[in-house]
């Protein structure tokens, strides 16, 4: 009886990543209970470039979808990737990485990071990056997932990573595993949109050769375009362009350099910022810009002669506007990736948000009823995500001394969201964060950008004075030890590669 209600169409409009990464979870988890179909057209193609990515792709690959991290690597001509490289963003001449896992060890209730700043600020610690295995291991080349000898607890007993690589590959990939658990695909460009006469839900969509598709749940992986949660149930946007200024961005993909860092490069630049992906078989690199301080014509011609290889294509271009959509969820569609908003891939969330919605909704799948509460639950789970990592891209725009172009002068003098104002005058007081809710972004990451940026605390946690500052030095100076010591013995990354993930030619 209770099956009456149970959804059993599903139809994703729009492959790339975001729509196979789709139809492949939903039918790892829906399978025989609902037939599931994903219409995309070879004409229209996908914004696939070199993506990289947060560790908590290893989670959705491995664990949601069950597959194997080597076999992902080759297939996608994947790297690892520890962090990332931001150079001259606080100001020129400035390089920090941002890495992926915990700083140091906490000690009682306090982060390392707070007994580091009383040594720090009278001069006897090294920079923050000397603390965390990613920031020692990605500038010497360095990676192993794990030190076998480490000691439970220990920031070597688990190291946090993620990858880059190819994201026409993986959307390829996973269409083959999608098709396995059996995800019908269906070739064509939509001409038309048919929806419900009583309540306005999309009834069908209907394709160039004249097939009609129905569904009960359409999921929108259709692009910046939105064509059902946009072109036709007139959502809404809510434009952040006045806090993240860059709208537009140029791609090319330049001939590999060895050997392969495992980390990903951020140069600010004169009117935005050129990023650096490195894959096994080429590497990725595009400008960021704001169209309002630079023209297209000067931003190849600066994106072309920042490469270190020769450029293999000719640079394709980007426009978009940051922000989110007033609805990820409308009626019975659900967007996800490009159609769902747009933060730039400063911090590479792109994959991310759009892996986090599918996990979402997994979690508050429907009935066929389309419960609203359900449905306004999943809007501010979402919209909350959107807007944390929002204001974590905001603080590195904003955290400059820079002055020397009118785009940084922008930035640095724009008024940002009051959340992100406390959170930078809290740190500066005394280098405390708290992280708002299941803020994607956690302790760390705020602390090693805003360090990274010239925000220094003026003191710090009252309780680090009444620990013996013998034992804190010992702390620190040890963590600093066994970190150089142990990363000395790890294999180059490019000897991982080579040893086990090496993709074919």
């Amino acid at each position: 009886m209770h099956q009456q209600n149970h959804i059993n169409s599903i139809t994703v409009v729009g492959g790339g990543s975001a729509g196979w990464m789709a139809a492949t979870a939903l039918a790892t988890y829906l399978g025989k209970g609902a037939s599931i179909r994903l219409i995309e057209s070879e004409e229209i193609g996908i914004v696939g470039v070199g993506e990289a990515s947060v560790p908590h792709i290893r989670l959705f690959n491995g664990q949601w979808l069950g597959i194997d991290e080597a076999e992902f690597v080759k297939r996608t001509q994947g790297t690892i990737k520890l962090g990332i490289q931001f150079k001259d963003w606080g100001r020129i001449g400035d390089s920090y990485i941002h890495g992926f896992g915990a700083i140091g060890r906490s000690m009682g209730p306090l982060p390392f990071h707070q007994f580091w700043l009383k040594l720090f600020q009278s001069g006897r610690a090294a920079p923050i990056g000397a603390y965390t295995p990613q920031t020692v291991m990605a500038p010497q080349g360095k990676f192993a997932p794990r030190d076998h000898n480490a000691a439970p607890g220990s920031p070597l007993a688990d190291i946090a990573y993620a990858y880059h690589f190819d994201a026409t590959l993986y959307a390829r990939y996973l269409r083959e595993l999608a098709e396995q658990r059996g995800v019908q695909r269906i070739e064509g460009k939509i001409t038309s949109v048919q929806q419900r006469p009583d309540d306005g839900h999309i009834a069908s969509v209907t394709l160039d050769s004249g097939q009609v598709v129905d569904g009960e749940l359409f999921i929108d992986c259709s692009g910046f375009r939105g064509l059902l949660i946009e072109q036709t149930l007139k959502t809404g946007y809510v434009d952040w362009s006045h806090w993240l200024p860059c709208d537009s961005a140029l791609a090319v993909p330049s001939a590999s350099v060895d050997p392969i860092t495992p980390y990903t490069r951020a140069s600010a630049q004169k009117a935005g910022w050129q990023w650096r992906i490195p894959l096994q078989h080429r590497t990725g690199n595009g400008y960021v810009y704001s169209s309002k301080h630079i023209s297209d014509d000067e931003a190849a011609t600066t994106l072309l002669a920042n490469l270190d290889s020769e450029a293999l294509a000719e640079p394709r271009q980007l426009r978009f506007t940051t922000g989110m959509r007033r609805k990820f969820w409308n009626k019975n569609v659900v967007a996800l990736g490009l159609a769902s908003g747009f933060l730039e891939p400063l911090e590479s969330t792109s994959i991310y948000l759009a892996q986090s919605g599918i996990t979402r909704l997994l979690s508050m799948f429907p009935q066929r009823d389309f419960n609203p509460l359900l449905v306004e639950r999943y809007n501010q789970e979402s919209a909350f995500e959107y807007e944390r990592v929002r204001d974590f891209l905001i603080l590195h725009y904003k955290a400059t001394e820079r002055n020397d172009t009118p785009f940084w002068d922008y930035c640095r003098t724009m008024a940002i969201p009051d959340s992100l104002r406390d959170a930078i005058d809290l740190f500066r007081s005394n280098g405390c964060y708290f992280r708002n809710g299941d803020d994607f972004f956690a302790l760390p990451s705020w602390v090693q950008v805003m360090l990274g940026q010239g925000i220094v605390p003026q003191s710090y946690h009252p309780i680090v004075d009444e620990m013996p500052e013998s034992k804190i030095i010992e702390q620190v100076e040890g963590m600093e030890r066994m970190l150089a010591h142990a990363v000395a013995a790890m294999p180059t990354h490019q000897e991982w590669i080579n040893r086990y993930w090496k993709a074919a030619p």
